[in-house]
């Protein structure tokens, strides 16, 4: 029998009973051809190849990576909570040593959901990534993870949720937000104050190909990665930069995906985008199987391949290494770069507002960090939505010092007496989401 090279798990949840309407390009279909694929192929038949039904998360899960407004089956169906769930169980059968690696293949994506949530943003309600590291933290006691997100569009509500921690390095390659949503994820964005460096964004120009994302990889990602020596890399593993896809840009291949991944070695992959559906995702799925178990994808080759009509024009690759070198200098200076927005500030302050495209809504926030020489330092979120509740939203880092958690426990009792339809804290030394609502007892 063909056997893997590495023991290799597979989650799939094609989400039968969800999707944003019948024809969005985010839909069950995007599954069921590679589903179908992995079945022709004979997948299931290798020896070391294993399949996993996924579980559900729990509300608590939920609550330790979002706050969730009104509340989280206020913004999350079921199929949320299996998603999340699948990425989960693959994640354990990696910690528990069941297998070496694990893929989970689920829908609907995460991760353009934010820390805090008022509706759907680029498909996403939950980030399943989060939800699953996080998890992994706490049951296995892990610290340092790394994420690569190798999705076409910036990862950006991964972005916002480690903004302010250091144990996590998130790095982004994505087309350039000029070109295409959410319009962000540019060079110098590098996290807060606390944590500056340790998000790195990789903007690359449209019509990459192989070429470009391979240079970024093994010049830019790789050296970073070995540095930080993370005890978990995981990939959130986008498909849409494929030559085929209908909403964006680029030209990848299956080839190219297969590649990346044998580069990266990630211990865990979670699907993101990827709206070819019958052209590109069953082959590059394949593609990223094989490569994760050690085991020849050469033969693996979608419709319409043609490497000489994909070939990359050099001044793509120009501006390729020149945006590269940047994103090096910023993790090389991430001591400097978060000295300098730390200066002797106590606190930093920051505004913004979001838009939630999915459901059309506009979100405005302002956040107000505590900048700790001990830990990321506590902070806490005004958030409020025209459709939805104004709320407080207060968070306590896992390895928060005693002043920063002292400061989170006055901010919620003070938020519990002012004008907030809820006040939020996520207690995460106690592994705790407590929720004072107003008029309650």
């Amino acid at each position: 029998m063909y056997q893997a090279k590495r023991r290799t798990g597979l989650v799939f949840f094609p989400a039968f009973d969800w999707a944003i309407n019948p024809t969005h390009p985010e839909r069950e279909e995007r599954l069921l051809y590679t589903q179908d694929q992995v079945f022709e192929e004979g997948i299931f038949d290798i020896e070391g190849i294993e399949e996993f039904k996924p579980d559900l998360v729990t509300v608590k899960d939920v609550q330790r990576v979002h706050f969730c407004v009104p509340d989280v089956w206020g913004v999350t169906t079921e199929s949320h909570f299996i998603s999340a769930g699948g990425a989960k169980t693959i994640g354990m059968a990696v910690m528990d040593k069941r297998v070496e690696r694990g893929f989970a293949l689920v829908r609907p994506p995460g991760h353009h959901a934010m820390r805090v949530v008022h509706g759907a943003r680029g498909f996403c309600n939950i980030n399943i990534e989060a939800i699953m590291i996080e998890y992994l933290r706490k049951a296995y006691g892990i610290r340092k993870v790394a994420i690569v997100d190798t999705d076409c569009h910036h990862g950006d509500g991964t972005q916002d949720i480690y903004w302010h921690d250091p144990d996590t390095l998130f790095i982004s390659l994505h087309q350039d937000g000029r070109t295409l949503y959410p319009g962000s994820g540019f060079t110098n964005e590098i996290g807060g104050p606390t944590a500056s460096g340790y998000t790195l964004n990789y903007p690359l120009p449209p019509n990459t190909s192989d070429e470009g994302f391979l240079y970024a990889i093994e010049q830019v990602v790789l050296p970073v990665l070995k540095e930080f020596e993370p005890e978990l890399i995981v990939n959130s593993a986008g498909q849409d930069n494929h030559f085929s896809d209908p909403i964006t840009n680029m030209n990848f291949t299956a080839q190219g995906y297969a590649r990346l991944t044998e580069l990266l070695q990630a211990d865990i992959a979670v699907l993101e985008g990827g709206y070819s559906i019958e052209g590109a995702l069953p082959y590059l799925n394949v593609g990223i199987i094989l490569a994760m178990a050690g085991l020849d994808y050469s033969k693996v080759t979608e419709p319409n391949y043609n490497p000489m009509a994909l070939r990359q024009k050099p001044e793509i690759m120009t501006w390729i290494q020149r945006i590269g070198d940047q994103v090096l200098t910023n993790w090389k200076n991430r001591n400097q770069l978060s000295e300098m927005a730390r200066g002797d500030k106590r606190f930093e302050e920051r505004s913004r507002t979001l838009f939630y495209d999915t459901d059309s809504l506009v979100e405005d926030q302002k956040e107000t960090l505590r900048i700790c020489p001990d830990c990321p330092g506590a902070w806490k979120i005004e958030t409020e939505c025209q459709k939805t509740q104004r709320a407080l939203a207060i968070h306590v880092p896992v390895h928060a010092c005693s002043d920063c958690r002292n400061l989170a426990m006055d901010w919620f009792e003070q938020g519990a007496r002012q004008d907030f339809d809820a006040v939020f804290l996520q207690d995460r030394p106690q592994d705790r989401f407590v929720v004072k609502r107003r008029g309650a007892a």
